[in-house]
């Protein structure tokens, strides 16, 4: 048996416009004042943690990292414990990127720590970070002190 021929009923529902799929507009009305019911909601258990969040240290228990960027000028700064390279990098809008998001998925942001003895004070890198400092674009065995920043802490 042949299919039919859409009938003009069919049609009509199939041209018809999908209000249904659009946007949600506010009251002119209401202009003034967003409603509650109109804004998009969010379902997550877990709170919004923006990439390069940091928590500000409390007076008299900062901790200081100097960051070295490719023009050779060091930039200073006061972080909290816990707070990892990445994102305090990012917080004082230095050049460093985290593809990944800071899970140790890639070498994006790898630095190069210049100090032996500060090299010696960060806990060992564990496989999956050395795995991706092996897999790190333009990196040569040279740069031995390598860590990638999301993954050191400030402690």
């Amino acid at each position: 048996m042949l299919p039919r021929a859409p009938t003009s009923r069919l049609l009509r529902l199939l041209l018809r416009p999908q209000s249904h799929l659009l946007p949600r507009r506010i009251p002119p009305s209401s202009s003034s004042q967003i409603l509650p019911s109109t804004l998009p909601r969010q379902f997550s258990t877990t709170p919004l943690l923006k990439h390069g969040h940091t928590t500000p240290p409390k007076p008299g228990e900062e901790l200081y990292v100097t960051f070295i960027d490719k023009s050779s000028i060091p930039h200073k700064f006061a972080v909290s414990a816990g707070d990892n390279l990445l994102d305090i990098a990012q917080e004082h809008g230095l050049d460093m990127e985290g593809a990944c998001g800071g899970s140790a998925a890639c070498s994006t942001c790898h630095v190069i720590v210049v100090d032996d003895k500060m090299y010696e004070r960060i806990p060992e890198p564990e496989d999956d970070e050395n795995d991706m400092l092996d897999l790190a674009f333009g990196l040569t065995e040279t740069y031995v002190l390598l860590r990638l920043g999301c993954q050191v802490k400030m402690s």
